[in-house]
């Protein structure tokens, strides 16, 4: 029942871990993580105003209706092209809890970052339009 130490306000969240910065670089290798471990909290942030979230794999249906409710969107971005989505990151600054190393929370400014629109905000799903789709196809 704490405030949080930054503000989600029309802001985007990415679900990552980097590695460790090499000297020169901006931020270390940044895969997406597998998104549902934070659906217990994606909900409270959304209607905090967090406008969207970046991660890979299925959300639950509590976070698709928080997402219908509060117009957020999840972008899936492709696992296992870390060092291409590190170069789309020009810069990187700790904001929040940073003793906790690679999940502390940081400030990201991103160019061309390569995503896909898996949920909308009306709660379009692509993992089940996808598989639907995938299905037809094979009758």
């Amino acid at each position: 029942n704490e405030p949080l130490p930054f503000d989600p306000y029309d802001q985007v969240i990415y679900f990552v871990g980097p590695t460790p910065t090499k000297p020169g670089h901006v931020i270390g290798s940044c895969g997406p993580t597998t998104s549902y471990r934070m659906d217990a909290y994606s909900p409270t942030m959304l209607a905090q105003g967090l406008r969207g979230m970046i991660g890979k794999g299925r959300r639950n249906n509590d976070v698709k209706e928080a997402m219908k409710q509060y117009k957020g969107v999840y972008f899936g971005a492709i696992g296992g092209a870390g060092a291409i989505i590190a170069s789309c990151i020009k810069s990187c600054e700790v904001i929040a809890y940073e003793d906790l190393g690679p999940e502390a929370v940081r400030r990201l400014v991103v160019e061309d970052l390569p995503l896909t629109v898996v949920i909308d905000s009306e709660g379009h799903d692509l993992y089940e339009i996808g598989r639907q789709d995938y299905l037809k196809g094979k009758e």
